[in-house]
């Protein structure tokens, strides 16, 4: 393993209750081993990327119910393509070798394991997204 990949593997947080279990597909094992411990890395910057989302759509988020703000996170997560390929981008970035090669072998069903992740991180913050005085 190069330096580079050892770097990031010692930087990513441990999920104890991201288990990884004996039959589990190799999606499943690559969410529970790579994708939530990146998640949870770059949760700060997801939040910060997702502002900067509101801001740069006029702060109509801001304006929602609660229950629509939920829907307007889906939506921006599922249907926006510039902001998924930024989010797919915060991910790959951080992928070992090892583990971009394991990507790109099924990325399809991990880019939507990715952003399922991304999109729940981002409901569990919605507190953070709002105006500070």
């Amino acid at each position: 393993m190069n330096t580079r990949d050892t770097q990031l593997l010692s930087c990513r947080p441990t999920i104890p209750n991201a288990l990884i279990k004996e039959g589990m597909s190799d999606q499943e094992h690559f969410q529970n081993s790579t994708l939530r411990p990146i998640a949870k890395l770059q949760n700060d910057l997801f939040v910060l990327v997702f502002k900067n989302y509101i801001t740069k759509h006029k702060n109509v988020f801001y304006n929602l119910t609660i229950e629509n703000r939920l829907l307007y996170i889906d939506n921006a997560v599922h249907k926006n393509i510039k902001f998924r390929n930024a989010l797919k981008g915060m991910y790959i970035g951080q992928f070992t070798t090892e583990e971009y090669l394991r990507y790109i072998a099924n990325s399809s069903a991990l880019n939507k394991r990715m952003m399922n992740l991304t999109r729940e991180r981002l409901k569990n913050n919605l507190m953070q997204f709002e105006i500070s005085n």
